[in-house]
């Protein structure tokens, strides 16, 4: 801890509000403002119904940096806290706790301005029903733009003297939203569905430096992944060619944290150079199975080390020591965003001595800066190291083998890294969310078995140990975890993207536990989350408080939606086990967003991938073996073989020793008859329509499965 640090530790706090024992950072972030905030709760409303106070609900999360622009204008100055103290009574939440309140109050947002984002600002009744919306807004009123404290004014007018209207119009967008969020369940989809989709990524693809729109930048994962699978399907070139671009400036851009791993959440430009600096847990997972992908398929190093790059920075820096995985990373440090990350040149020139100028070549280092104020557009002298070509051809415009500059630039970040290290870290936002905590144990599981690097499959097993020991109980799990305390229900996204991670675990170990896990989650899911008259999950479980109305969730955003993910779990999970009434929920969600996708097929890619594998072939390999220890040999050679190609429509079990394992399904007749042959190790496969003859040799399984 640095002595700046220290200090401001060791300040006695002026104010203390109501969010003082709550474990969020975001709302201790908020703890000592003179806005006298409450937690979300039934306290809070009891006390707006008593005064007769409409609610002045923030949502935001701990490193957004726009949030704490607004906390440091407003929420942190003693005259807009008396005055909304006087007004409201205040509620802060944290959108990564507690979702659920999120996605209500971000459609609404929507629907009331055409646009959302965070800090989310909303007026409500003491009921919880909304009349007001908005994002950031700064303290006083300028540039044509309304203030802070001109809301608050108008506000206070509009309840002391028409309360009456302001209760109205919150009835009717309730009333508007409750509309906008009936569904009416179509058909199931059409294979020309596919080709829909690439057509409209196609369109909207950035031909000169990749991704998806001009002006930000996503990395958009799912769009990857399903570019992929079309490629797969129809051999249509440009379909990975646009990956591979997408890929490569990614990679090479600032929004890729060159001297310390790991990806930013997003890009201010088309370019890939200028980003928010926070790094969200879900963006590494997400992103490094997209690359892992390319690589299976292309066989390209930069994609391989990518893959191990964003999982080292994820193991260092948000592995926890109970095994889970910390949220994420701030943008801002020093109340500076970006601060941590940036390097003026004279700083490397110091550092890096004989290497300083072919490093700062190869990295676009400049006395100038390519880093603005944000204010004033200003140049800062400062940098976002990038990479304007790849290593390769840089090597050979200097004369040298990609070997030596290799060993240059790992001598060279080594150096930076170290004097990073000493700089005032950002802080980290440290509680476990089971959601995010499944979607990169499928990714470490996934990275072990094409890689085979065992930390890998240790990080994944010590993950899903601890959600399962810890965040897990009497079938239910928890969302949140934070200094020992397991709170706030999980919600779909929770028991789906953990369903993922734990399947592929089960792929990357064969350990059974992880199987039986999932299918067990999955009973809950079904009981209390699905909607078993229309199709689909809800996003909440029935036992769960409703705020204003029960949502289904098909839109894949910076996360894929719950119900894409479990619609693809689900498909799988019947292959395994041969239980078709699950292929039939796994459907019924299809039918009833069918019509929504239908209409917005960018808005569904990943929901697009599980209809993707329903189309097939999609196949299981099944091992039979006589002992344990033959069948690890043939676990290992079976990914080895099949784990470096891309096969996504492919699932593989062991059923050696069938009769001693606990499998979390009943055998179906056709895996009970799997057995090895002649004291060999056998492999089995089917697709959807027959089975191949049994196999002794795991190659051969290559030229039936990747033709």
């Amino acid at each position: 801890m640095s002595r700046l640090e220290k200090d401001e530790k060791n300040i006695k706090p002026k104010y203390n509000n109501h969010l003082i024992h709550e474990k969020s950072p975001y709302l201790q972030q908020h703890a000592h403002n003179p806005v006298n905030w409450y937690p979300w709760g039934d306290e809070a409303f009891r006390i707006a119904k008593k005064e007769n106070k409409p609610i002045f609900l923030s949502i935001g999360y701990s490193t957004c940096h726009w949030c704490h622009v607004m906390a440091h204008e407003s929420f942190e100055d003693p005259e807009i806290g008396k005055i909304i103290n006087k007004v409201f009574v205040p509620i802060k939440v944290d959108r990564e706790e507690r979702p659920e309140i999120d996605n209500i109050f971000m459609n609404i947002c929507q629907m009331m301005t055409g646009s959302g984002g965070w800090p989310l600002t909303i007026v409500l009744t003491p009921d919880k029903k909304p009349f007001f919306a908005g994002t950031y807004f700064s303290k006083e009123s300028e540039y044509g733009r309304v203030g802070l404290k001109e809301i608050i004014i108008s506000v206070q007018d509009l309840w002391n003297n028409n309360p009456k209207e302001a209760i109205q119009s919150s009835e009717k967008i309730v009333n508007v939203l409750k509309k906008i969020s009936h569904n009416v369940p179509g058909a199931d989809l059409q294979e020309e569905i596919l080709e829909n989709t690439y057509n409209a990524l196609h369109e909207s693809f950035d031909l000169k430096y990749g991704g998806f729109g001009m002006i930000q930048k996503f990395p958009s994962p799912t769009n990857i992944y399903f570019l992929l699978r079309h490629w797969k399907r129809t051999s249509n070139d440009n379909s990975l060619n646009m990956v591979l671009l997408t890929l490569d400036k990614m990679q090479q851009g600032g929004i890729y944290d060159h001297i310390g791993f790991g990806f930013h959440r997003y890009s201010v430009d088309p370019t890939w150079l200028v980003p928010h600096f926070e790094k969200m847990l879900y963006d590494q997972a997400l992103i490094s199975m997209a690359y892992l992908e390319a690589f299976q398929i292309t066989g390209n190093p930069m994609y391989n080390k990518t893959v191990n790059q964003i999982l080292e920075y994820v193991i260092r820096d948000l592995k926890s020591v109970e095994g889970g995985f910390y949220s994420a990373e701030d943008a801002d440090s020093e109340g500076e965003e970006g601060k941590f990350y940036l390097w003026e040149k004279s700083e490397i020139k110091n550092i890096l001595g004989d290497d300083a100028d072919l490093m700062c070549e190869l990295y676009q280092v400049s006395d100038k800066g390519n880093y603005k104020e944000e204010s004033t557009g200003k140049q800062t002298g400062k940098n976002i190291l990038h990479l304007k070509e790849p290593v390769a051809d840089f090597a050979l415009r200097k004369n040298l083998t990609e070997e030596d500059l290799h060993e240059k630039i790992l001598k060279s970040r080594g150096k930076l890294f170290q004097k990073r290290k000493m700089r005032i870290h950002p802080q980290k936002d440290d509680k476990i969310l089971t959601d995010w905590n499944g979607l990169i144990i499928a990714a470490l599981s996934k990275a072990y078995q094409v890689f085979g690097n065992k930390s890998h499959k240790e990080s994944a097993q010590k993950a899903a140990d601890f959600i399962l020991d810890k965040m897990y109980d009497d079938g239910k799990l928890m969302h949140r975890y934070k200094d020992g305390e397991a709170a706030i229900s999980g919600n779909l996204d929770d028991y789906a993207f953990l369903i993922w991670g734990l399947m592929e675990l089960y792929q990357a170990t064969f350990n059974i536990k992880y199987l039986e896990a999932s299918f067990n989650l999955n009973k809950t899911l079904m009981e209390h989350f699905l909607d078993k008259k229309s199709g689909g999950f809800y996003f909440t479980a029935d036992y769960a408080e409703e705020i204003i109305l029960r949502k289904k969730e098909s839109y894949d955003s910076a996360v894929p939606s719950g119900n894409s993910v479990q619609m693809l779990n689900l498909l799988k999970m019947a292959k395994l086990s041969e239980d078709e009434s699950l292929k039939d929920v796994a459907i019924g969600i299809e039918k009833y967003f069918s019509e929504k996708i239908k209409r917005s097929p960018l808005a569904h890619t990943h929901m697009i991938n599980a209809i993707n594998f329903r189309f097939g072939p999609s196949y299981d390999v099944v091992i039979a073996c006589d002992g344990e220890k033959e069948s690890v040999i043939a676990q290992e050679k079976l990914q080895n073989v099949l784990a470096t190609k891309f096969l996504p429509n492919i699932l593989w079990m062991d059923v050696s020793l069938i009769k001693e394992k606990k499998f979390p399904f009943n055998i179906p007749d056709y895996l009970m008859a799997k057995k090895a042959l002649e004291g060999n190790c056998t492999y089995y496969i089917c697709s959807d329509t027959d089975c191949k003859p049994p196999l002794f040799n795991v190659e051969e399984i290559v030229d039936i499965l990747d033709n």
